[in-house]
């Protein structure tokens, strides 16, 4: 068993008011919540792993090439592995999230990005 309590997870801020935590997780599938300001989108992307993303608090857009579709508290979207995408909220409130990546992934997705 892997225990580890939110506040001693490994976290990182890509943008000011973004915030990811590394949760429980392997090379097979990692856990990261998340939190994103008013406004704020992360950039379009794409990356090796399948990803689900699920709506903890808030409103939370996730737009691909093809369409967009908002989630709101509880709702999740499956993205295919190299499916380019952002997420944003649009909203005046705090936006939480919990994405699902399989294979796992690092932090080292974002810091090792070429803009």
């Amino acid at each position: 068993m892997d225990h580890v309590p939110f506040d001693d997870a490994e976290k990182y801020e890509p943008d000011e008011g973004w915030m990811r935590a590394s949760l429980a997780g392997s090379d097979r599938a990692t856990f990261e919540w998340f939190e994103k300001p008013p406004g704020h989108s992360s950039p379009m992307h794409d990356h090796e792993n399948e990803q689900v993303c699920v709506c903890l608090e808030g409103e939370l857009t996730v737009h691909t090439e093809e369409e967009s579709v908002t989630l709101e508290q509880y709702d999740s979207v499956h993205l295919d592995a190299w499916e380019s995408h952002r997420v944003e909220n649009e909203s005046d409130e705090r936006a939480v999230g919990l994405d699902v990546f399989a294979p796992g992934r690092g932090f080292d997705f974002w810091t090792d990005r070429e803009e």
